[in-house]
């Protein structure tokens, strides 16, 4: 569970990541800043992201600007933009990586319950995307985006409609822009997480006993969720220049666990081997 990349990778590179004060998005940022990179981070909790950027400058020696941001407020992103290239002079690359989301049968939830997923996946991803690319193409500056999206982007998911709703409209926008874009030297790919457990996140979507009962490792054919640094690996690779011809991409990094569920008959691995044992005597029989 080590870093990747070499040594000084981003040195120069100014990443602003939303939603980058906590989980996920703080341990990528945090490889970032390991590799040199001067990082913005934005979400709505301005209390918390002054909290990340600061531990995050004490431990890496970076430089990490807090900028407190909704993404469904498309002049609150302006304010991001122009904030981070008064500190750092100019922003490389995106990492739209906040996210909402409900488990709830569909019928149950609100059309304002609806509206708060979408508008976050979906709507803050765009807008952010919108605005950072026309900025990008009137200076004509290369940049790159990296967008966080799921397995259910393609596949959709019961329970989790908004979230899948948002989340294929966010992977339709990445391979839509990564065709128009690359003329303006404007990358754009995605990465699909399976399970990476962040503090409070799977408690947060499954209450109580549910986290025992719905354990996502056994979902899984390497039989583990996966760790931060391994998606920051990715995450870094994605938006560094070692990924220079990678584009429109989106990545799967989750042991196999959607292959394994998208099979009809994938749950087979659940019948003994004393079960095969008379199935295939019987094929011979016959």
């Amino acid at each position: 569970m080590e870093g990747m990349l070499k040594e000084g990778s981003f040195k120069g590179k100014t990443i602003i990541i939303t939603g980058g004060g906590t989980g996920l998005g703080k341990s990528m940022g945090k490889y970032m800043l390991e590799l040199g990179a001067n990082l913005v981070i934005t979400s709505r909790k301005s209390d918390v992201i002054e909290a990340t950027a600061s531990e995050l400058q004490k431990t890496t020696g970076g430089k990490v600007l807090a900028v407190p941001c909704d993404v469904r407020k498309y002049e609150e992103i302006l304010n991001v933009i122009e904030s981070a290239e008064r500190e750092f002079g100019q922003v490389h690359g995106v990492l739209n990586n906040a996210a909402g989301n409900f488990i709830s049968p569909t019928e149950r939830l609100s059309h304002r319950a609806f509206d708060i997923v979408v508008d976050i996946v979906l709507k803050g991803t765009y807008y952010f995307t919108l605005a950072a690319g026309k900025n990008w193409i009137s200076k004509k500056q290369q940049g790159t985006f990296l967008n966080i999206v799921t397995t259910y982007a393609w596949t959709g998911s019961g329970y989790v409609v908004p979230s899948a709703c948002g989340k294929a409209g966010v992977l339709a926008l990445t391979r839509s822009l990564a065709v128009e874009w690359a003329k303006y030297k404007i990358r754009c790919n995605a990465i699909a997480p399976g399970p990476f457990p962040t503090e409070g996140a799977w408690s947060r979507l499954l209450p109580g006993d549910l986290v025992k009962k719905f354990d996502p490792a056994e979902r899984i054919p390497l039989k583990r969720v996966g760790e931060h640094q391994e998606l920051a690996n990715l995450a870094a690779y994605l938006m560094s220049d070692f990924s220079a011809n990678i584009n429109g991409e989106v990545i799967t990094i989750d042991g196999g666990e959607w292959l394994r569920n998208g099979g009809e008959f994938s749950h087979l691995e659940l019948i003994p081997n004393s079960m095969w044992d008379a199935l295939e005597n019987s094929r011979k029989k016959n």
